[in-house]
């Protein structure tokens, strides 16, 4: 039997921001999701959100009714690969031909459920978890300046927590003309949890918290709603957007 998929998502521009440049989109007829975390100028970033994950859909989409016949798991992995350029095309082609989207870019994390496997695509510093079993794992390791210096031993995790450059990505759609998602397949069953967030919901609460968050709350709805109301109670200092994915 094939598993059933139950989603939800919520947006929350936060306690310092005045726009919500994050966008969040769920298509169920793909088995897709797709959030991103716009940057740039005065309402650039929340164009460069919208326009990245409205293309990205529209050219998986495209793929998708291009086929003959089931794809191979390879397959799916190489069409979120396209379908991350055609959306960076798009962005860069905007930011460097409108004045007023000059430097627009955005991170983006997106989830394809095939079969018994979820993949996960993923630039900057947005990320994807997977709750089983009362366990939050991360499915993403960030493209960031502070990750690179955990991983070189520059910093701990404990440090990086405190860290005032915490927020500068190293990749990102729109910023160069080509971009590389880094794409991976995850096994799924019955009774995970996947959880696709920005950066606005990961600095305001540790793993455990949002485990615990998503724990004593049933509902997906009630889920996402109790994210969004932590992390505003823990600071709210970016817009925090959250998107939960349950496999039944």
């Amino acid at each position: 039997m094939p598993l059933r998929l139950e989603y939800s998502s919520a947006l929350d521009v936060g306690r310092a921001r005045h726009n919500n440049e994050d966008a969040v989109l769920i298509d169920p007829s793909l088995g897709l999701c797709i959030l991103a975390d716009g940057m740039g100028g005065y309402n650039a970033g929340e164009v460069a959100s919208d326009m990245a994950t409205k293309a990205m859909r529209d050219t998986f989409r495209q793929w998708l009714l291009g086929l003959t016949q089931a794809p191979a798991e390879a397959e799916v992995a190489r069409a979120l690969v396209a379908a991350a350029q055609e959306a960076n095309r798009q962005v860069f082609t905007a930011a460097n031909t409108v004045a007023a989207y000059a430097g627009m870019g955005t991170t983006l994390v997106a989830a394809v459920f095939e079969r018994q496997h979820v993949w996960i695509g993923h630039l900057g510093d947005s990320r994807a978890y997977r709750l089983r079993n009362g366990r939050l794992g991360q499915l993403t390791r960030d493209h960031s300046l502070l990750q690179e210096q955990v991983d070189a031993g520059l910093l701990t995790q404990e440090e990086a927590a405190y860290a005032l450059h915490r927020n500068l990505v190293t990749r990102a759609i729109g910023v160069e003309p080509q971009v590389v998602l880094e794409v991976h397949p995850h096994d799924v069953k019955a009774g995970d949890t996947i959880l696709l967030c920005s950066d606005g919901l990961s600095d305001m609460l540790s793993d455990t918290q949002i485990a615990q968050v998503l724990q004593i709350n049933n509902s997906l709805d009630e889920q996402a709603a109790a994210l969004v109301e932590a992390a505003n109670a823990a600071g709210g200092r970016d817009n925090i957007s959250v998107i939960l994915a349950k496999l039944h």
